[in-house]
């Protein structure tokens, strides 16, 4: 029993002193005008973006992310339509059909790779060819969900929400909606370091009011 208790108090000691070392200006910022009704964590990203398929597939700070947030905590990705040129807003629109189907993991991979490593999504027709094949569903579903009032309406949702923060670059991560964490202040020292720092900031952000 005290092996156990030692244990958590341990664990408990290591998050305080983990968590007095995060401080706003510093791991993270809080935005000036706070914004109610977003999501618990929002991500901001873009498939036009390098160091957005970096924080996906090379430091997988998404996962971490999910991983380190309390059971329950609703963790949403947004694309924004400022990279890309006019694919932009279309890559954005396809996004929504992904987030209105439930397939974004299905087809986030693909849709980096394509537009970054391959470059064989150039186009809508090529975007919807790659969507369909990751996302395993019939043309036919694509094109329903694409032209569909739900759709329409996570467009407008992900276009409000990067006006609302006062988005000026990705990859970006808010909380509440009223904390964004601070890509510049955290550990860079290793990649691991970075990737659970990052974690550890948006878990200790869930807790401020």
């Amino acid at each position: 029993m005290k092996k156990i208790l030692f244990a958590l108090i341990g664990v408990f000691l290591a998050f305080s002193a983990s968590a007095a070392q995060f401080t706003d200006g510093q791991q993270y910022v809080t935005i000036q005008k706070p914004v109610t009704g977003e999501p618990q964590v929002v991500e901001f990203f873009s498939f036009f973006c390098p160091h957005c398929y970096e924080f996906e597939h090379v430091w997988h700070v998404s996962d971490a992310v999910k991983k380190a947030v309390p059971a329950g905590t609703k963790v949403t990705k947004y694309h924004v339509e400022f990279l890309g040129g006019e694919m932009g807003k279309v890559v954005t629109q396809a996004w929504a059909v992904a987030m209105a189907l439930g397939v974004e993991d299905k087809v986030t991979a693909p849709l980096f790779e394509g537009i970054q490593k391959t470059q064989t999504i150039t186009d809508p027709a090529s975007l919807k060819a790659a969507f369909v094949k990751a996302a395993g569903i019939k043309p036919e579903e694509y094109d329903a969900a694409w032209n569909s009032f739900v759709v329409k309406s996570l467009v407008a949702q992900q276009e409000k929400a990067a006006v609302d923060v006062d988005l000026r670059g990705v990859p970006a991560m808010f909380v509440n909606g009223k904390y964004m964490v601070n890509n510049g202040g955290l550990d860079t020292s290793s990649m691991d370091n970075y990737t659970q720092q990052y974690a550890n900031v948006v878990k200790f952000l869930l807790t401020q009011k």
